[in-house]
């Protein structure tokens, strides 16, 4: 397994979502949202949710993530649904990216689910990014 690049390997979780969030913004994901859900969930610190809007679209926003991680060497450590492109899955430890075909998203709620995570502010997570 090949180590991850010296400036990648101590990300925090909140770094990492900066990242995802970023490459997700530039792909034009639509309604992303961050869940900050330390302390509430002992399998990551942060939800990614997003809505393509098409199957097409879906999976080029997970592409993108995926790519653009795996390009300063983090891998997910697992991803589901990419051929359909109804949801996508991409789970990288400290962040679990979500990426909705529309009509799913509002069917899964996982905002409801998680009404009670802080949401992060976008604009000042990808401001701190830089």
């Amino acid at each position: 397994m090949r180590k991850l690049k010296k400036e990648h390997d101590e990300k925090s979780g909140r770094e990492l979502a900066a990242l995802c969030a970023r490459v997700a913004d530039d792909t034009k994901a639509e309604e992303l949202v961050i869940l900050d859900v330390r302390g509430m969930a002992s399998f990551t610190d942060y939800f990614i949710l997003m809505s393509g809007r098409s199957t097409r679209h879906v999976q080029g926003l997970a592409e993108a993530i995926e790519g653009a991680l795996r390009s300063k060497r983090i891998s997910s450590k697992h991803n589901e649904g990419l051929r359909e492109g109804l949801w996508v899955l991409l789970d990288f430890n400290d962040v679990v990216v979500h990426v909705f075909y529309k009509e799913k998203r509002a069917f899964y709620d996982l905002e409801g689910l998680w009404h009670d995570a802080p949401r992060v502010d976008l604009d000042e997570l990808l401001a701190e990014e830089g």
